[in-house]
């Protein structure tokens, strides 16, 4: 599975595969490219920096942060070594290990959508600073696995990138499953 390539094309080739940690899969309905420098949204936008440093590559590495001081972000780093891209996990659905996701989420009751929302997604996987850096294309930990890609895609603007430029904000590098529930604002979203 090559994983290199412009951000956009590779975030919409990570749509329908599968995450897989334990005995928990999840299926990627939504994510979210962001490149580097140039991009005002980005975490690359400063330059490198012990935070952003596993966004630079290799490809097909975990690159997570702590947002708003409550929830793991996980992305999957997309350029080449010393570009720095990578595409945020936005939502993904429940294929294995329902209850295991629900005991991480800390709740009993069944939730339509558990994993529609990047911080649940890495909450779904037990995700923590130790991935930061992690080979998702290895044996072991977190993997990420083919899968199926959607019938429909859908696209639009990033969420939650206000202090970006107008240029970048309006980008449409937000990408979704047309046929799955586990996709946040999706009015925003038209068919691409």
């Amino acid at each position: 599975m090559n994983l290199e390539g412009p951000v956009d094309a590779v975030a919409r080739s990570l749509l329908g595969m599968w995450l897989v940690r334990e005995e928990v899969s999840l299926r990627i309905t939504e994510v979210e490219a962001y490149g580097g420098p140039g991009d005002s949204a980005s975490h690359a936008r400063h330059g490198r920096t012990a935070r952003n440093a596993p966004m630079w590559g290799p490809p097909g590495r975990a690159y997570l942060y702590f947002c708003y001081g409550m929830h793991w972000m996980l992305n999957v780093v997309t350029g080449p070594e010393g570009e720095a891209s990578a595409v945020l996990i936005r939502g993904a659905e429940v294929v294995a290990g329902l209850e295991t996701v629900l005991a991480r989420r800390n709740t009993t009751r069944t939730l339509s959508q558990p994993c529609a929302g990047p911080g649940k997604v890495a909450q779904a996987l037990g995700l923590d600073k130790t991935f930061d850096g992690h080979d998702l294309l290895a044996s072991g930990g977190l993997e990420l696995r083919p899968g199926t890609p959607p019938a429909h895609l859908l696209a639009g603007p990033r969420l939650g990138i206000g202090f970006a430029t107008a240029e970048d904000r309006a980008q449409p590098w937000r990408y979704a499953d047309g046929d799955s529930r586990a996709v946040l604002h999706r009015k925003a979203l038209s068919p691409f």
